[in-house]
C-alpha cells in the first residue's frame, strides 16, 4: 500500500519536522490530482514499473517537472518505503504571469517584475521575497527547474511576504522575457558585466529586473535579450554583494525613483 509522509524527521536534526514531504507513487498521484502545488518531484533512476510510468505521465500532463535520481538520494530524503518516488509540496500557489501583467495595467499601475535566474538558496529567495513585497513588486518570476524550493524555510525567511506577493513559475525564461518585452516592459539585467551604474537607469517605466545566481550570474542567453544592463557600484575589496542584498539595492532604487 502506498504511503504518504507529511511529517518526517530530519537525519541531521531529529527534532526538526518536515511538513513538505510526500512519498509513495499513489500518494503523490493523489496530491497532484487534489491540486497540490508540487515544488520538486524525484523519481528513482532506472525504475520503470507501471506505477512509476503512470506517475510520470501524470506529472507531464500537469506540467510538473521531475528529476531522475539514484535511489541513494531518495533514501536520504526519507527512511520509509518510498517506492521510488518522493516529492516536496510548495508552500504557495503559483500565479499566472499573464493575469498579473493584465491586472497591473488595468489598475493603472506601472508594472515592476523581478525575475530570478537560478537563485537556488532558500534563505536568499525568502529574503528577496520579503524585500520585493516591501518594495511593491507586482510578481516574482522563477524557472520551473533550477530555482529555490519554496518550502517552510523560504516562508519563514520571507517573514510571511510569500503569503502576499505573487510568484510565477515559468518553464522557459527566454520566452518569458520576450513576453514581458512584448507587453511593454523594459528588461534590466543587474550584472557586473557593464559600465552602466544602476542609478542612471530609468525605473519609472514598466520594468522587469533580472537577477542571476551568485555562482554564475545571469545566463548569457538571457543577457542578450535584456534592453539594458545595470551594475551596483562596489568600492571595497570584495567584488560582489549577496544576491538578496543586490536585489534590495536595485529594488529600492526603483522604488525611490517611482516615489519621487
Amino acid at each position: 500500500m502506498a504511503q504518504r509522509k507529511i511529517i518526517t524527521m530530519d537525519r541531521n536534526n531529529p527534532t526538526k519536522k518536515n511538513q513538505d514531504l510526500v512519498f509513495g507513487t499513489r500518494a503523490i498521484m493523489e496530491a497532484i490530482r487534489a491540486g497540490k502545488e508540487i515544488d520538486k518531484l524525484f523519481l528513482q533512476k532506472g525504475l520503470s514499473n507501471e506505477l512509476i510510468k503512470e506517475l510520470s505521465q501524470l506529472a507531464i500532463s500537469y506540467g510538473i517537472p521531475f528529476t531522475k535520481v539514484p535511489v541513494e538520494k531518495l533514501n536520504r530524503l526519507t527512511r520509509k518505503t518510498h517506492q521510488g518516488a518522493v516529492c516536496f509540496l510548495s508552500s504557495i500557489h503559483y500565479a499566472s504571469l499573464d493575469n498579473i501583467i493584465g491586472e497591473t495595467y488595468n489598475k493603472g499601475k506601472v508594472p515592476l517584475v523581478l525575475i530570478l535566474d537560478r537563485v537556488t538558496d532558500v534563505r536568499n529567495f525568502g529574503a528577496i521575497s520579503r524585500t520585493a513585497e516591501c518594495a511593491q513588486v507586482d510578481a516574482i518570476v522563477i524557472p520551473t527547474r533550477g530555482g529555490a524550493a519554496i518550502n517552510s524555510d523560504a516562508m519563514k525567511t520571507s517573514a510571511g511576504a510569500l503569503n502576499f506577493i505573487p510568484v510565477c513559475r515559468e518553464a522557459n525564461l527566454k520566452k518569458t522575457i520576450q513576453y514581458l518585452k512584448d507587453s511593454g516592459l523594459q528588461v534590466i539585467a543587474c550584472t557586473e558585466k557593464t559600465e552602466e551604474i544602476l542609478y542612471s537607469s530609468d525605473f519609472t517605466a514598466p520594468t522587469a529586473i533580472l537577477m542571476g545566481s551568485e555562482e554564475d550570474g545571469i545566463s548569457p542567453e538571457y543577457l542578450k535579450l535584456c534592453d539594458r544592463r545595470a551594475k551596483i557600484p562596489i568600492y571595497g575589496k570584495i567584488e560582489s554583494l549577496n544576491v538578496s542584498v543586490s536585489a534590495a539595492v536595485i529594488l529600492y532604487e526603483a522604488l525611490r525613483q517611482r516615489s519621487s
